[in-house]
């Protein structure tokens, strides 16, 4: 059984997700959270498997409360909902730790299969979105110098291999991708993976994405 909290400040859009999700015989919604404070006690309350976190609420924001509950250490995996694909917001979600994001007109199926991989640990955005993403803001992420780059401590523990695997996720290569351009099996594709994400201590693939980006190994 999926465990979900709903953090909007919309009483019917919350209520559509409940009625979404209790229709479903492996989720159950624990509780509702109007603001990005609620959102913070309850999830420390509750523990749901996934919050789906709304980026515009009064007060404390979706953005702020994803990177405080990510920052506790919470196990709880932090799904955005956004108005638009590629809004600003949900590039800064990302970056505070959420594991993906769905825009909020998105069909009910999408968003089921999204709460179904965000609680197991995958990704919900698709490498490509991802990138695309990633290439439209850009910009936001911060300079880096020829004397930082390269002496990045999160890539300090790769192999060559791995390091060559963080660069092909960050380029928005599939797994079945990865295994056919470099003639690896898919299921050393996927070893090699979760080292990655062990190593640098991404939580998701999104944030290895971002990981490759932040320290170039991706332009």
């Amino acid at each position: 059984m999926t465990t979900v909290l709903i953090a909007d400040d919309q009483p019917l859009q919350r209520f559509g997700f409940r009625m979404l999700l209790e229709s479903q015989d492996d989720m159950t919604v624990l509780g509702e959270a109007t603001n990005g404070t609620e959102a913070i006690r309850l999830t420390a309350e509750l523990h749901p498997d996934v919050v789906l976190m709304d980026v515009r609420m009064p007060g404390l924001d979706g953005i702020e409360a994803t990177r405080r509950i990510v920052t506790a250490g919470a196990r709880t995996h932090i799904l955005i909902l956004t108005t638009f694909d590629l809004d600003e917001y949900a590039y800064a979600g990302l970056r505070a730790g959420a594991s993906g994001f769905l825009v909020k007109d998105a069909q009910p199926e999408d968003l089921l299969s999204g709460i179904r991989a965000v609680a197991t640990g995958d990704a919900v955005v698709a490498p490509s979105l991802t990138r695309r993403l990633l290439d439209a803001y850009v910009h936001h992420l911060p300079a880096a110098t020829p004397d930082v780059a390269p002496e990045d401590p999160r890539l300090a523990a790769l192999t060559d291999r791995e390091r060559e695997i963080l660069t092909v996720i960050g380029k928005g290569w599939t797994n079945t991708e990865i295994a056919a351009r470099l003639h690896l099996a898919e299921s050393t594709v996927k070893t090699h993976v979760g080292r990655v994400l062990a190593k640098t201590g991404s939580r998701d693939r999104i944030q290895a994405v971002i990981l490759a980006y932040e320290t170039k190994l991706v332009k």
